[in-house]
């Protein structure tokens, strides 16, 4: 690194160790997030669940981590991004243990949406150290290798289960001593961090009181129902997502209709001079409806994120239930292809980005997008073939050019974003993507399951794929604009 904190032309010994720690944590993430996806139907016949209450179980998790990453990543940017990330490989491992606990679905749906708070912590902070240890010719590698975390642990787990547990305390330790390159070795101070903490939670919680509600009340009215005896798993579900899908409609409504009246606020205001978590979030939001390209990433990561965790996470019950296999057979078989495949995607990904992006400044967005426009045919082929022999080698095709998107998308968005506010707006692109994505396909996915067989519910997610890669490929036609506009401000600020 520089003195400047900017970063150095080539990355050092110290930056690769970065990033090598922040994917292996990462990796664990994905484990602990996927696990679920293996033992859907095991779980399905042992609790009597439907596929839309299993949707749910996966949906659930998102729903919380997606919410709760814009104040945590915004928590990063404004104080230590080592403390937050530490803090949240603590919190979720212990949710991790207490779910192993769970005999009942109200217990196991709780604690996976607890484990979202911790792991949520996490990713925006790390991403935006990586985005400061690495120079913006290798930034989109650097990324991409951070996110084969996903692939890896993704696929692991659903392969390997909770074996790799032992690790979460060493994890916590290295990340909460890493050198922050930008902000300094300051002294982190636990007690400000929790009274300013307690300020902006309130004013967040406020500002979401229709989730709370009628997240809240859903929840009431499926436990009475069950209590009471009055309907069946289904209603029980129906009741339970129509409270969250209004609530968090609500929430969504009031922050857009907030950001739209403070459009046209000054763009060029310090995130310092801030007061609050919500504050920060609004300025972040702010700046993406006054950045083109981010609309486009936004709106294509959405498409892209239901496409590809819905496959991911559908795919042990195709195997298990339109194939045949067992639990362990079918978490067996998409392992071993798809972490393959998975790893070498991702990197292939990033670094066809990088070097586009030395010819054009469209490079990133074009690697991106293409890995979907390319995957999304064979998708639909795999989920027509019958033959497992087939079914691997398209499964291991699709995830390679599936996971081209990482880290050019993760990339693009340091392109255009300012380093200060760099985290909290990828807080906010992953509240944004798992809400409208992920969050979306796996009770949509199973509710149409329930009513067409999951063979031909999952062939909504190629399709809905490579509109995604559509999507985004519009930003080729604003990223060079916005990039020398973020230039030009850098320039005018050292002047």
């Amino acid at each position: 690194m520089s003195d400047s904190g900017r970063p150095a032309a080539s990355p050092g010994t110290y930056a690769w160790y970065v990033l090598g720690l922040l994917t292996c944590v990462n990796t664990i993430n994905f484990i602990d997030r996927n696990i679920v996806f293996a033992l859907f139907e095991p779980i399905k016949q042992e609790l009597e669940l439907s596929d839309t209450q299993l949707g749910w179980l996966g949906s659930a998790y998102i729903v919380v981590f997606s919410l709760t990453a814009v104040p945590l990543g915004i928590l990063s940017d404004l104080k230590s991004r080592r403390a937050v990330m530490a803090a949240g490989v603590t919190l979720w491992s212990a949710f991790t243990g207490l779910g192993g606990l769970a005999r009942q679905y109200w217990q196991l749906l709780v604690c996976r949406s607890m484990v979202g708070v911790g792991e949520a912590a996490y990713s925006p902070a790390a991403q935006s150290l990586l985005a400061d240890y690495f120079p913006p010719a290798r930034r989109a590698f650097a990324l991409g290798v951070f996110w084969s975390g996903l692939a890896v642990g993704g696929v692991a787990g659903i392969w390997l289960g909770g074996e790799l547990e032992s690790l979460y305390g060493v994890l916590a330790t290295l990340t909460a001593v890493l050198r922050d390159p930008v902000r300094g070795e300051g002294r982190f101070s636990l007690g400000r961090a929790v009274l300013r903490f307690e300020l902006t939670v309130w004013r967040v919680a406020r500002a979401a009181w229709p989730l709370w509600t009628f997240g809240g009340l859903g929840l009431l009215a499926a436990y009475a129902v069950d209590r009471a005896g009055l309907g069946d798993a289904e209603l029980e579900s129906a009741l339970f997502g129509a409270g969250l899908v209004v609530g968090v409609a609500g929430t969504v409504a009031r922050a857009v209709r907030q950001v739209l009246r403070m459009r046209h606020a000054d763009a060029g205001a310090p995130a310092s001079v801030t007061l609050s978590t919500l504050d920060e979030f609004l300025h972040a939001a702010r700046f993406v409806l006054r950045t083109p390209t981010l609309i486009w990433t936004f709106l294509g990561g959405a498409l892209i994120s239901f496409a590809m965790n819905g496959l991911v996470g559908w795919s042990p019950t195709y195997l298990q239930r339109v194939l045949g296999l067992p639990p362990e057979i079918a978490g067996r078989t998409i392992g071993l292809s798809g972490l393959t495949a998975g790893v070498l995607g991702v990197l292939f990904g990033g670094r066809l980005g990088d070097r586009l992006m030395e010819r054009r400044p469209t490079g990133r967005v074009l690697a991106g997008a293409a890995g979907f426009l390319i995957g999304g045919p064979l998708c639909v082929w795999l989920l027509l073939v019958r033959d497992l022999d087939l079914f691997i080698p398209l499964f291991f095709s699709t995830i390679f050019f599936f996971t081209w998107y990482h880290g050019p998308v993760a990339a693009t968005i340091f392109d255009v974003v300012p380093a200060g506010i760099g985290a909290s707006v990828v807080g906010t692109y992953v509240f944004f993507t798992h809400i409208a994505g992920d969050a979306v396909a796996y009770p949509l996915i199973g509710f149409l399951s329930d009513r067409v067989g999951l063979e031909w519910a999952m062939l909504l997610l190629p399709a809905v794929g490579m509109l995604g890669g559509l999507v985004f490929l519009l930003a080729m036609r604003t990223v060079g604009r916005d990039m020398r506009r973020l230039a030009a401000q850098r320039a005018d600020a050292q002047h």
